[in-house]
Parts: structure tokens; sequence; C-alpha cells
């Protein structure tokens, strides 16, 4: 029951492409990739930017399916700016924080909700907890869940989650 109720709470504050219009017809598919999603919203800026510097616009774009936890520029800005500017720099590095925020298959809210863990594309496993005050990830809190894309869904989070 608490799970359905915090699903409940999560629904309600995020914009999602599966939503009912104003005519209660189903509204329509997302159409944008999860890199195009992410540029069409300036929260992504530095993640995008990120994502460009390692390499892995190609492979975001690709068929998937991807669940992406994506960190806000507000959840880059809690990183001091010189190791920003250092992990920036290393793409090896880069490539691995990015990656760790990266989940093979669409995981839906209600998914995630319901495990302890998920393997990230990077390799290791990151730890999910549900409660009342919503689900983190591996620390990091989604503050909003199942965006969608025609490639996968991204869930936002307001931490970067490192390796």
């Amino acid at each position: 029951m608490k799970h359905y109720l915090l699903a409940l709470a999560l629904a309600a504050v995020i914009p999602s492409a599966a939503v009912a219009d104003k005519q209660g017809m189903p509204a329509k598919a997302a159409s944008k990739d999860i890199i195009d999603t992410a540029l069409s919203d300036p929260q992504f800026s530095t993640l995008v930017e990120a994502i460009k510097t390692a390499g892995l616009v190609d492979t975001l774009k690709g068929k998937g399916p991807f669940t992406v936890f994506a960190p806000t520029n507000e959840a880059f800005a809690k990183i001091p700016p010189e190791q920003l500017k250092a992990l920036l720099a290393d793409k090896k590095k880069l490539t691995a924080v990015l990656t760790y925020h990266v989940v093979p298959g669409k995981v839906m809210a209600a998914d995630v909700m319901k495990m302890k863990t998920v393997k990230t594309a990077e390799g290791s496993t990151a730890k999910v907890e549900a409660g009342k005050d919503g689900v983190r990830v591996d620390g990091a809190k989604v503050i909003a869940p199942d965006v969608q894309a025609s490639n996968g869904v991204i869930h936002v989070i307001d931490t970067v989650m490192m390796p």
C-alpha cells in the first residue's frame, strides 16, 4: 500500500508523455530520444555537455531502451568547481560516472520502487531505497520520475552519483 501511495504522489508531480490530453485522449508516445529530451530542457545543460564530452551522444540516441537517472544542473553544482572541471577533463572517469547513471532497459518508477538495487551500464550496482520521502538511487533523490523518451525513460535526480 505504501508503495502504491508513493507512486501516486510521484506521478502527481511528473511531466509525462503518457498522460491524457485535455480531452481525455491518451497523449502521443514520446517522439524525442533521451538526448533530444535532455537538450530540450535547460536544467540538463551540464549533463548534455558531459555526455558530449564523453562521446556518449550516439549511444544514448541509439535504439535502447535505456533508463537514465539524470542529474540536473543544480546536482552538478554540488560538485566543487575544481573537481567538476577535473571530471570533465578525464574522459575515462567521466564515462564511468555517466554510465553509472544508465540502466539497460526501460525501468519505470513503479518498478524502481520495488527494487533494492539496479545494475548500471558502468557495471556496478546502485542501491535503491523507497520510503515516505520518495525514492533514492545511490543517495540521489528522484525528483521527477518517468519522463518519457522514444528510446527509454529519464528519472530526474538531485545529486550526481559516483561509482
